[in-house]
């Protein structure tokens, strides 16, 4: 598969901070919403192993980020969290996540290459491709970004909260999950607006 056929592309329109954005974590049920959003300098490539995030092994994928962060034009992440998700719901939440990648102090990027099929009003050109994670490598990039960050967060918030198996399903429903909120409750990184199958608070929350 070709990944930097949009990127060719663009480059050869001109454009030369195109912005790839993606997000991880709209199915969970806890933890933030996280995006990322990656620039590539034009003409240049990255390693070959860079694809989308949930094909690539924990190891391959803490590593590339580490590099994708070194070679990047730029790259930026940021989490929206579950509060604000419960107030405006998931899709807007990975939106305002994205979109904040895209106005982070040094960003100035001139096209948009956004995972999926929604966005928002833009001042700045895009275009939505869908499983665009395997499809543009500068998306792909963003997804390892935003993968690594997050499950990294859910691991240290595992060592808090161990009932609820998040160094294993990061947020994820599963039945470690489940059953942890039947026996102990929600807690402030619990999204209320999903459906948790419970209504007890986490004694400590």
């Amino acid at each position: 598969m070709d990944r930097y056929h949009y990127e060719r592309k663009l480059w050869k329109q001109g454009y030369t901070r195109i912005m790839g954005l993606d997000e991880v974590g709209r199915g969970c049920l806890s933890g933030p919403v996280v995006a990322a959003g990656v620039i590539i300098k034009p003409g240049s490539h990255l390693n070959e192993k860079v694809a989308d995030s949930k094909s690539i092994g924990l190891n391959d994928r803490e590593f590339l980020a580490e590099e994708i962060k070194k070679t990047a034009l730029f790259w930026s992440v940021h989490e929206c969290p579950p509060r604000i998700i419960d107030e405006i719901n998931i899709l807007k939440a990975s939106i305002r996540a994205m979109l904040n990648c895209t106005e982070a102090d040094g960003a100035n990027p001139d096209y948009l290459l956004v995972d999926g099929n929604r966005f928002t009003s833009s001042v700045v050109p895009y275009s939505c491709i869908i499983k665009g994670d395997d499809k543009s490598v500068s998306i792909a990039a963003a997804s390892i970004l935003a993968k690594v960050h997050r499950d990294r967060l859910m691991k240290k918030l595992h060592k808090e909260y161990p009932f609820f198996g998040w160094d294993r399903n990061v947020g994820y429903p599963t039945k470690t999950h489940f059953d942890g909120l039947n026996k102990h409750g929600y807690t402030k990184h619990h999204r209320k607006s999903f459906k948790l199958r419970t209504e007890k608070k986490f004694d400590g929350l």
